[in-house]
């Protein structure tokens, strides 16, 4: 027995045969990739963290050390740790044997932002564009638990896809 998630057949034809993880009758599925030939691909993601003018420089002069510790190197650590969970976290993710994992924190005064950019790489048959989103997602996360007793105007914003390589189709974001 299947569950039907599409009980209203609302889903029009064309929609649900571009979307790789619903059938012919709008059923939830994971992607068969066992015919797919492995091949290295790598993902780049990047989402930032604004902060007001006061915080952000109060941040940005004791170079990112709170009392709770390094933002950034906790961040890291974190990003790193949810790239390696994701399929626990998104339903419909292939575990994957990840091959590079890496995370970088730019402080940027025009913005009064942290810059969290991932890149993921492996050799599999499937992308890691969801792990890079992923990193990104949770290393945004941590930096705002991590300074939230300083303000509660912090904003986690602009997390998106930059490219993806490897695979069927690469992908490039129309900014970069």
């Amino acid at each position: 027995m299947t569950a039907n998630t599409n009980t209203d057949q609302n889903i029009p034809a064309k929609l649900t045969s571009s979307l790789s993880h619903l059938d012919a009758n709008g059923d939830i599925n994971m992607v068969d990739v066992s015919g797919k030939t492995a091949t290295t691909r790598e993902a780049h993601a990047s989402g930032q963290v604004r902060f007001p003018i006061d915080i952000y420089e109060k941040i940005k002069a004791a170079d990112g050390m709170t009392k709770k510790g390094s933002i950034t190197q906790t961040a890291h650590i974190a990003g790193i740790m949810a790239a390696k969970r994701t399929h626990d976290l998104i339903p419909l993710c292939h575990p994957l044997p990840l091959d590079k994992i890496n995370l970088t924190f730019t402080f940027d005064d025009n913005l009064q932002a942290i810059t969290v950019t991932a890149t993921v790489k492996v050799t599999h048959k499937t992308g890691v564009e969801m792990e890079a989103l992923t990193a990104v997602s949770i290393a945004c996360l941590t930096i705002y638990d991590m300074t939230k007793a300083l303000s509660h105007d912090i904003v986690i914003d602009n997390i998106h896809l930059i490219n993806k390589t490897g695979g069927k189709s690469d992908y490039y974001h129309p900014s970069n």
